[in-house]
């Protein structure tokens, strides 16, 4: 979800809100087409708090290198 939520802001700063968002929500559509599924073959195995917490340390693994590397904004 990083790079729907977060990518339009510098790869579609020069485009109109509505067309930065349609691009993010067709993003988001496809994480969440990986994402759901995963959840549902994960809780056969683990409680929603032991997801959320996976879910929490892939987030913030993910975001940290995106904001420096992508967003060129320093760790502060």
């Amino acid at each position: 979800m990083t790079f729907a939520w977060y990518w339009h802001l510098r790869g579609l700063a020069n485009r109109p809100w509505i067309f930065a968002a349609l691009v993010s929500w067709g993003i988001a559509f496809f994480e969440y087409l990986i994402q759901v599924p995963a959840n549902r073959i994960g809780h056969q195995e683990l409680s929603v708090g032991q997801l959320k917490i996976i879910q929490e340390v892939v987030t913030l693994s993910v975001f940290v290198p995106f904001s420096v590397l992508v967003m060129k904004e320093p760790i502060t």
